[in-house]
């Protein structure tokens, strides 16, 4: 169905520039992020995982819209389609003016709860900036709001005076999904939100965005690299390497049978407490390729265990669907 669509991004492509020499010319670029499509419906979780550099951060920075920002010669193409109240808006192009009338329904929990909190601003102060320049409300109600806001986060109404310093790495996270739910967002952007945290505060944190999605029909695109906290959350799964999207499927049939050859090495890596479950340890040979001088053809073939020559250093191999729901992309797997 597409009637319950609310996100839908058409090959999405970032590039960054590479400054050099003295003058400090441009001397390349990196394409971050290669011609990427997938969909994202209303109410569902899609995990997005991948290793360090692989462009999804930039992924969802770019839906977010705040690439620009960050770095003003960065360059975007493709669609991001927003299924918005009153039509279908394209939030690619649209300047820091032009996305303001969005940017409540779509917000961001950074992944260092350390430094995504001003550190001279109190809880209230850090919760209640969405609702001070996002709504009408009078300080009254913004502080009330607030007081609500932690509760549902499972922080105390006592801690409102507080200043980020005073609280843990989990408690500091929290502040932050409390600040992105302020504005009552419909899609909301996680970019590695456990993995500065210790294994027993992530497992709180992934309950707690579970429970939160629940309660009030949130969309959740969680991205990450750890896929045993990705498998517990999320509906779906899309692999990146290199920019590309190289498979995505339902997260059951992603773990169960995956199709591609990094798919298969990432996951058996991810440690198991039953020794019969245990996938058979698959050892990448070489180093990630650097995003300046990627491999041609298929960007994973210089690390691939069936890679075959001359094809796959030759040819890109389209995403495609291989099974029902699962798409893949590799020359070698139907």
């Amino acid at each position: 169905m597409t009637g319950d669509i609310l996100l839908d991004v058409h090959d999405l492509v970032v590039k960054f520039p590479v400054f050099g020499g003295v003058l400090m010319r441009r001397v390349g670029e990196v394409e971050a992020v290669k011609g990427i499509s997938f969909q994202l419906h209303r109410g569902e979780t899609l995990g997005l995982v991948g290793e360090s550099g692989c462009g999804k951060t930039t992924v969802g920075r770019a839906i977010i819209n705040i690439l620009r920002a960050m770095s003003y010669r960065v360059e975007i193409s493709g669609r991001i389609l927003y299924h918005h109240a009153s039509g279908v808006v394209d939030l690619a192009p649209l300047t820091r003016t032009q996305m303001r009338p969005y940017r409540a329904d779509i917000q961001m929990v950074f992944q260092d709860p350390y430094s995504s909190l001003n550190p001279r601003k109190t809880v209230d102060q850090i919760v209640g900036e969405p609702l001070r320049i996002h709504t009408k409300m009078s300080r009254a109600e913004r502080a009330e709001r607030v007081r609500w806001l932690l509760e549902k986060v499972g922080l105390s109404t006592r801690h409102v005076s507080r200043y980020p310093h005073e609280f843990s790495g989990g408690q500091r996270q929290r502040i932050g999904i409390a600040r992105a739910l302020a504005v009552e967002p419909k899609l909301i952007v996680c970019d590695e939100p456990v993995s500065a945290l210790d294994v027993s505060i992530q497992a709180q944190v992934i309950n707690l965005l579970e429970d939160l999605q629940q309660k009030f029909g949130l969309t959740y695109l969680f991205i990450a690299h750890d896929l045993s906290v990705v498998e517990h959350i999320s509906k779906r799964v899309a692999v990146m390497y290199l920019g590309r999207i190289v498979e995505i499927a339902s997260a059951r049939d992603l773990y169960a049978t995956p199709l591609h050859p990094y798919t298969e090495a990432l996951l058996s890596a991810v440690p198991v407490t039953d020794p019969k479950a245990r996938r058979k340890r698959i050892v990448l040979q070489g180093e990630v390729p650097s995003p300046m001088r990627p491999p041609t053809g298929c960007h994973f073939h210089t690390r691939c265990p069936i890679r075959k020559l001359p094809l796959c250093s030759t040819e890109v191999p389209p995403l495609e669907q291989k099974r029902d729901g699962h798409w893949a992309a590799c020359h070698l797997r139907s």
